[in-house]
């Protein structure tokens, strides 16, 4: 069984209020899926998936709408920018994202896109995240 896990970054920190901005703020389901939310965003934007996009996880249009990528890239190294982490360019964000009709994400568990996103961005990885292999 994969792990679930919500991860909050508000006010500079790990646990931190995510009513305040710039937030994020990260819900891992089952290892697959990750869905990213971040605020603030430009108009449209401000959530999209690692791993797995829902609607293809559970081969389900309705479970979630479709991802701009390109636009959720350059507003995420935005806001990355924004929060005073690593400057970092949209083109190293995209490769990240969850695509459309994956048969296999790029990492077998999600925890670990989601580090290498957190590191990317230049913010600290926080205890709670681990791969299911590391719980032991």
């Amino acid at each position: 069984m994969g792990a679930f896990e919500t991860l909050v970054y508000g006010d500079g920190e790990w646990g931190g209020d995510p009513a305040v901005t710039p937030s994020l703020s990260i819900d891992i389901h089952d290892s697959d899926i990750a869905t990213v939310e971040y605020r603030p965003a430009p108009e449209g934007c401000g959530r999209f998936y690692l791993g797995f996009q829902p609607r293809d996880y559970f081969d389900d249009p309705a479970e979630s709408d479709p991802v701009d990528l390109d636009a959720e890239a350059e507003g995420f190294a935005e806001w990355a920018a924004l929060a005073g982490t690593d400057d970092v360019g949209a083109k190293r964000v995209r490769k990240l994202l969850a695509e459309e009709h994956v048969d296999e994400p790029q990492d077998t568990f999600v925890e670990e896109t989601v580090e290498r996103l957190l590191r990317l961005i230049g913010l600290p990885v926080p205890d709670a995240l681990t791969t299911p292999d590391e719980l032991d």
